[in-house]
């Protein structure tokens, strides 16, 4: 019987700093390490609330901040099914992390438990882990007197990705069922995507060395571990930036965003025209990938290319295997690049959909797809079987070898792919299979189709609230008249394309431009830049590059 009779004593040790307010958004808690103790702590008494509201089923608790820059942190919860925590549970994640005193900790649960109608009597089980950062430590252990505080059945997995983990708590919560995921541990993850991984490409090519850029993160020891279970020519791998030890390393000048958004390769990355790179994120849930072209310069193959891979591919398999009304679709987010999308409807001639910033919003939208593909310009995304696709594939009857085989592939590429998340570690594994069953060069993924050239900005204002959106962030509701605004500058470019949407962690909004030319994109970029802030309430001096 879970009793909250020891929250007090053990939300004293752990403090809420003063004049600090916390927000659980799509990363879940995100912010500077040092001041997140209260906020782990509180967040092991939900972990395991939610466990309970969920009949006992394993939650998972993440301690990481990702991409983010070494001194911060943060922690996600995971739900049973290694997906994203359920939305109307991240306003009781706020809740309790805002509250000053201890009684009113004991407050919020009392309240989300009759709320929820949960059985206190059930038996709360939490798996947890923590990547490299070093207040790591400190946060986990203020975690396991929250999760002690409510005496939860608690494991920790250690120092591993991210991935991993929504990978160990869909196991756990699949176990001696029909639809069991995998073996629950390290060397079970390695096994379940490496043998996939080799099934795929037995028989083909070995493919040239690939040079992973890790971010001086976690990613590094894990992908070294996958290296060493397989041992093939298959996966022929030299890790770069894999530092997990040295202060101050973490995501500095390299890593999958460095890459992304200063569209140049990582420190410790000399490109070589014919050879293969990629990079991870500090978490190894983002990858994107790069080359040097003959002329020597720098190509980026980022999540919008990775889709469009992985969709032309699936696409194929499922013409050939001949299954009815098995469909392939692709969900985008207003950070697609235009042509991508293009390519994506007039040349694979595959449904797309567009759906909000955020992983969970794009995941949502690719459940209801038979096969879902879904990934953010940034690198971050997977591919989802609904159980429509798994019934399809599981009844079909091939009629020659080549549908059987197709079938077989599709069956491979689904026990390749981390259903649960985005999984830099598996989506290299995709994107490898494809590459050596294709037989193709990045070079030759790459010509595919050529990115529109596009914009980021960010413009700091007093108040992002008053910036509503709608049409999957694309279109400004608010405040009045500044999208016609928008409209009437864009309509002055060839290709042009323009969105302004806020910010979920600063008081700043993104614009977001691409156009025919560069010199048109920058245009349009400072050019909407410049009218957020003169019509939207800019903040501080006025940047001289805004038009």
């Amino acid at each position: 019987m879970t009793s909250f009779g020891k929250v007090v004593e053990y939300s004293a040790k752990h403090p809420k700093p003063a004049n600090t307010t916390f927000a659980y958004g799509t990363a879940g808690f995100r912010t500077i390490g040092d001041t997140l103790e209260s906020t782990l702590f509180r967040a092991g008494l939900l972990a395991a609330l939610r466990s309970q509201s969920k009949q006992g089923k394993v939650i998972g608790v993440m301690i990481t901040a990702s991409h983010n820059h070494e001194r911060d942190n943060g922690v996600k919860l995971v739900d049973p099914m290694g997906e994203m925590l359920q939305q109307s549970w991240e306003g009781y994640c706020t809740q309790i992390a805002n509250v000053e005193t201890d009684d009113e900790v004991v407050q919020v649960l009392i309240s989300v438990a009759q709320a929820e109608n949960i059985d206190l009597s059930i038996t709360p089980r939490v798996v947890y882990a923590r990547d490299t950062r070093p207040s790591g430590p400190l946060l986990q252990a203020a975690l396991e007197d929250g999760l002690a505080a409510l005496n939860a059945n608690a494991t920790s997995y250690g120092v591993v990705t991210t991935p991993q983990l929504h990978y160990f708590v869909r196991c756990l919560n699949t176990a001696d069922t029909p639809v069991a995921y995998g073996e629950p541990t390290e060397a079970g993850y390695y096994e379940k995507y490496g043998q996939a991984y080799l099934r795929l490409v037995d028989g083909r090519s070995e493919p040239s060395k690939l040079y992973i850029d890790a971010a001086n993160g976690v990613g590094a020891p894990q992908v070294r571990k996958l290296a060493d279970a397989l041992k093939s020519p298959y996966f022929n791998i030299e890790v770069r930036n894999s530092d997990t030890e040295t202060l101050g390393k973490l995501n500095i000048d390299c890593g999958a965003d460095y890459v992304k958004s200063n569209q140049r390769q990582p420190a410790g990355m000399s490109l070589e025209p014919g050879s293969r790179y990629c990079s991870f994120d500090g978490d190894a849930d983002r990858i994107v990938y790069y080359y040097a072209d003959e002329n020597g310069s720098f190509r980026l193959l980022d999540g919008d290319k990775i889709a469009t891979l992985v969709a032309t591919y699936l696409r194929d398999l499922v013409t050939t295997a001949n299954i009815d009304d098995l469909e392939v679709g692709v969900v985008q987010t207003a950070y697609a690049n235009g042509n991508s999308t293009s390519y994506i409807k007039d040349t694979l001639k595959l449904p797309t959909v567009f759906a909000k910033t955020g992983v969970k919003h794009l995941h949502h939208e690719a459940e209801r797809m038979n096969i879902g593909v879904y990934f953010e310009a940034n690198g971050h995304g997977t591919v989802l079987f609904n159980p429509s696709a798994v019934s399809k594939l599981q009844n079909a009857t091939p009629q020659n070898p080549a549908e059987a085989d197709a079938i077989q592939r599709l069956w491979n590429l689904r026990d390749l792919i981390n259903e649960s998340v985005g999984d830099a570690i598996s989506d290299m594994l995709l994107v490898e299979a494809i590459l050596i069953c294709k037989g193709w060069t990045l070079a030759q993924w790459d010509a595919a189709y050529n990115d529109l050239p596009s914009r980021l900005l960010k413009v700091v204002v007093n108040d992002r609230t008053i910036f509503k959106t709608t049409n999957a962030e694309q279109t400004l509701t608010s405040p009045p008249e500044l999208q016609d605004v928008v409209n009437t500058l864009v309509a002055k470019y060839p290709r042009g394309r323009s969105f302004v949407r806020p910010s979920g962690t600063e008081d700043a909004v993104r614009v977001y431009a691409e156009a025919a030319t560069r010199t048109d994109c920058d245009q349009l970029a400072y050019s909407v830049a410049g009218a957020v802030f003169d019509r939207a309430g800019g903040r501080g001096e006025r940047p001289v590059e805004f038009l």
